[in-house]
């Protein structure tokens, strides 16, 4: 297995790589899939219609996350867009459900006209290396504060996994998160916190529902969501690649991601894009020590993803069986290592420091502007700040 032109050979086990990528889609689902529900609902669709978009998907990412990962030999972790459900919650309230998917199938379009035409390529190439860097570092760092931040309210759940995770890491660092899950899911089920009643696994085909287009949907609500899933999602999915060492080609995965969206829109697939804050987790030395087998993460993500989807009608009731501080502190330890690298990436290069400085304040702020995340605004002030330092340089 080769990596950047570097002979690699690893014995670890795999299942390290495997709870990866079990880890990276349960914070995937646990931290948005209740906008999904929420989105869909505000479109009218009922409980069997919404549990359908859940199947579809599932299958979606599944088998883009799976075929990429393979094809590329790198974590290529795909995933829905967090902020466009987020918009699609707030702006389809009055929108029948067939426009609603005339809006899906509009913005997957303009999203896989941008792979074709290598534009987002072209744009994605300016950022410097140490601006991508600090940006996932800022989208980052709320997660790492929450791994803490439960210690005030449940204090014996959180601070056992805190101390499973620091005695792992100091004796056996490469199951460090292994230690954690298990010790969380001990102490939170002999506490009562798990509450299973509800959880039924069904399985529940995806309906078809015949698009109608209308000017002022498209233009109102269409023309937003494809900006914000390309700067809010897009853009730090493929900056979280590069600065995990993985500059894969931009083109070809906007056209495979936006090609397989836009296939699937019909069925309630409103977005396949690349992941950045789970995607971290299998881009992770956590993952796998040896960055070239660190796909395999990635690989095990897509077929936990199937799974999700096959099930998708279960998905609300495991999300709900499981304790939201089980779930924010076990996401916060896996990506620690992912934040201290990043912000060593971005503070490393004296003379870009002051540029990822504000890149990683502004993305950490959660400001949002036009309805566009501060993922995307981080870069854009630490874009101008760069190019004002670099020319006052330069004179």
């Amino acid at each position: 297995m080769t990596h950047n032109g570097v002979f690699m050979r690893s014995s670890t086990p795999l299942f390290p790589a495997i709870l990866a990528g079990f880890v990276a889609v349960l914070v995937g689902y646990a931290s948005s899939a209740a906008i999904i529900w929420q989105a869909a609902a505000a479109a009218g669709a009922n409980a069997q219609q919404i549990a359908g978009w859940m199947t579809a998907l599932g299958l979606g990412m599944g088998v883009t996350t799976l075929a990429l990962s393979w094809w590329y030999k790198a974590p290529v972790l795909t995933a829905w867009s967090t902020p466009g459900a987020a918009l699609l919650a707030t702006s389809l309230h009055g929108i029948t459900l067939a426009e609603t998917i005339g809006v899906f199938i509009f913005a997957n379009t303009l999203i896989l006209l941008c792979g074709l035409t290598g534009l987002f390529a072209r744009l994605m190439k300016l950022i410097p290396h140490s601006l991508a860097a600090a940006m996932l570092a800022g989208v980052l760092l709320r997660f790492g504060l929450q791994a803490f931040s439960h210690l005030d309210g449940h204090f014996l759940l959180c601070g056992s996994m805190l101390a499973a995770w620091l005695i792992a890491k100091a004796f056996a660092p490469r199951y460090a998160i292994v230690a954690t899950l298990l010790v969380g899911g001990v102490v939170a089920w002999a506490g009562g916190d798990v509450v299973t009643d509800k959880i039924t696994l069904s399985v529940v085909m995806p309906q078809f529902i015949a698009p109608t287009f209308t000017f002022t949907s498209l233009v109102s609500i269409g023309l937003p969501f494809f900006l914000v899933t390309m700067a809010s999602q897009n853009a730090p999915g493929f900056a979280t690649m590069k600065a995990s060492g993985y500059p894969l080609a931009v083109s070809p995965l906007i056209i495979i991601t936006g090609g397989i969206a836009l296939l699937f829109s019909p069925f309630g697939v409103y977005s396949i894009c690349i992941a950045a804050i789970t995607a971290a987790i299998c881009q992770s030395p956590d993952a796998h020590p040896d960055a070239g087998k660190r796909w395999i993460a990635a690989a095990a993500a897509g077929i936990f993803y199937l799974l999700a989807g096959v099930f998708g009608g279960s998905i609300t009731g495991l999300m709900a069986a499981l304790p939201l501080s089980w779930i924010q502190t076990l996401a916060g330890l896996a990506l620690l290592g992912t934040i201290s690298g990043s912000l060593y990436q971005a503070l490393n290069n004296e003379a870009e420091r002051d540029a990822a400085i504000v890149t990683f304040l502004m993305t950490a702020s959660g400001v949002t502007i036009l309805g566009i995340g501060s993922a995307f605004w981080g870069l854009v002030a630490g874009g101008i700040c760069y190019s004002v330092f670099l020319r006052a340089r330069r004179t």
